[in-house]
């Protein structure tokens, strides 16, 4: 049997982060949801996945801070990280980019389907 690609969401809005496990569910990958920067850096500790889908606007710790963590850790820093916002200002892309994200996307220009997609172009399947 083929391994799953495993898929950390980082969200606070349980509608989106629902919306989103369902979707990578449907689409065979493992998921695990949190709810903020915080829990992520938590949950890092013992799951290593594939992929991070990773909300800018957060309770906590927010999305930039959770990336500038998880880029500054050895065992963590190579896991794709696709930030997917709602903020669309061109620093805050920047900014991402710069941490160096992989992919930044915002929610309304997406649909679930599309940002699946985005995320297996992302990892080669």
């Amino acid at each position: 049997m083929e391994n799953k690609k495993k898929i950390l969401i980082v969200e606070d809005d349980m509608f989106i982060r629902d919306i989103y496990q369902v979707k990578f569910d449907q689409e065979g990958f493992d998921v695990v949801t949190v709810e903020n920067g915080l829990m992520a850096l938590e949950k890092l500790k013992d799951f290593s996945p594939d992929a991070i889908l990773l909300d800018v606007m957060m309770p906590y710790m927010n999305g930039m801070e959770a990336l500038r963590a998880i880029k500054a850790q050895e065992a963590l820093k190579n896991i794709p990280i696709m930030m997917l916002t709602n903020i669309s200002e061109k620093e805050n892309i920047e900014e991402g980019q710069a941490l160096g994200v992989n992919d930044y996307l915002i929610k309304s220009n997406f649909t679930p389907s599309e940002v699946v997609n985005r995320v297996k172009t992302l990892l080669k399947i």
